[in-house]
């Protein structure tokens, strides 16, 4: 298990790439709809937000290794789904 720190930081630098990579597809993309994009900004943001609580806040009961393997896999299929959205944004 990787630190908390150390797993904060990941999370936050890869939402900010993600960030970048959706403001840089809209601007730069084509012609792309500026409601859908704002919704999937605000989704990074959320995302973010959430799993940075998440690491700072465990769920009692479960192991700390199982926990955080599954917050990374499940962070792991959120930066997918959001990948996904921005390459369909044109």
């Amino acid at each position: 298990m990787a630190n908390r720190r150390k797993l904060k930081r990941e999370i936050s630098q890869l939402s900010s790439c993600l960030f970048a990579e959706c403001i840089a597809m809209s601007l730069y993309g084509g012609k792309a709809d500026k409601k859908d994009v704002e919704n999937l900004l605000a989704s990074i943001l959320r995302i973010n937000n959430d799993f940075t609580c998440r690491v700072s806040h465990p769920e009692p009961g479960m192991p700390a290794k199982k926990y955080f393997q599954v917050l990374i896999n499940d962070f792991n299929k959120q930066v997918d789904e959001i990948v996904d959205h921005i390459n369909n944004l044109h």
